[in-house]
């Protein structure tokens, strides 16, 4: 796992503030756990101001911290621990592609090679259009469906390099594709077809079984 900071100074807005609907919706997540965990509320917090924002600041961290009496290294902690969390401005699609064990073993490698083609060589570099930026992050969960990808909050999963191309033209055009599988299958079931209980005889009734 690369080494995540903040990004410079130089780039830092001067201030931040949650606007009145997300500073509610705050104050409701804060108001789920008992007084004195109020820090429990950390993730959910950073998560709220990254969709006000786009990226997580040191403005931002150091006001989440204050509204949860947290010291500022405790919410920078967390910050740089999860890639979920966006350190520096990202374009509206934001690319973040899974290259742990399961995604490398089919073939993220090529992925990371169309986003760094298609879309910038290096990390977090936004196109002049502000479209898209790309990154690799960690596990995501689908592991089953390997290679895939976060973009906002929808999965793209059986990834090959010429889809991925595809998909980042359509977002390159301002396109949102379905997401999920693509390369035939529906969630989770097996990439051809089922192989496993095709018997239908023993669902039946009449089969004694119950």
């Amino acid at each position: 796992m690369s080494i995540r900071r903040l990004a410079p100074p130089e780039i830092q807005p001067p201030n931040f503030e949650f606007t009145p609907g997300n500073r509610a919706r705050a104050n409701k997540e804060i108001a789920k756990y008992p007084p004195g965990r109020q820090a429990s509320a950390v993730i959910s917090l950073l998560w709220i101001g990254q969709e006000q924002q786009g990226w997580v600041t040191h403005p931002m961290i150091e006001y989440v911290g204050k509204m949860l009496d947290m010291a500022f290294i405790r919410v920078l902690e967390v910050a740089t621990f999860y890639t979920m969390f966006n350190l520096a401005p990202v374009g509206k699609f934001h690319l973040q592609v899974c290259t742990t064990p399961p995604c490398l073993l089919r073939g993220s490698d090529d992925i990371v090679g169309v986003c760094k083609n298609r879309i910038a060589h290096g990390q977090h570099v936004v196109t002049p259009d502000g479209m898209l930026s790309w990154t690799e992050v960690e596990c995501l969960g689908a592991c089953t469906n390997a290679p895939m990808m976060q973009v906002g909050n929808d999965f793209y999963e059986d990834l090959t390099a010429p889809i991925t191309e595809k998909l980042i033209e359509a977002f390159r055009r301002g396109e949102t594709p379905k997401p999920g599988p693509k390369q035939g299958r529906i969630g989770s079931e097996p990439a051809g077809g089922q192989n496993t209980l095709t018997d239908r005889s023993i669902y039946s009734k009449s089969s004694g079984t119950t």
